[in-house]
């Protein structure tokens, strides 16, 4: 598989409509979360160094808050890692694809699904 090349304004877009694509039905319940794009993850102490994401969540699901939740919380973080992306697809159409897969997943896991449920549902 050959790596794709997108620069960073390009796979900026990519998320953006990655975003633009969640249902607003769903969007309009979205919480204190941001929306980030980095070019790598960097595992930390007590992770495996040779971990490779492609997308985290970092926060309190919507599922775990309770009414202290909004006194001051920083706001829930998605990450999307680009070069990790960039190297798994061969293709533009499957680096997109990829950014909406990835994207999903994530804001799945501040409703609160797992990781179990999304390949369930065909989003692992």
């Amino acid at each position: 598989m050959g790596e794709a090349w997108m620069d960073e304004d390009e796979f900026e877009e990519a998320v953006d409509a990655a975003l633009d694509q969640i249902p607003r039905r769903l969007s309009k319940h979205m919480d204190n979360v941001a929306v980030f794009i980095e070019d790598r993850y960097a595992p930390g102490p007590h992770d495996d160094p040779d971990t490779v994401l492609l997308g985290l969540y970092e926060g309190t699901p919507l599922t775990e808050r309770d009414q202290w939740y909004a006194a001051g919380s920083l706001p829930d973080r998605i990450t999307i890692f680009r070069e990790p992306i960039l190297e798994m697809c061969s293709s533009r159409d499957e680096v997109v694809h990829e950014i909406l897969v990835t994207v999903v997943h994530e804001i799945a896991h501040h409703f609160g699904i797992d990781d179990a449920r999304l390949h369930e549902l065909g989003w692992g």
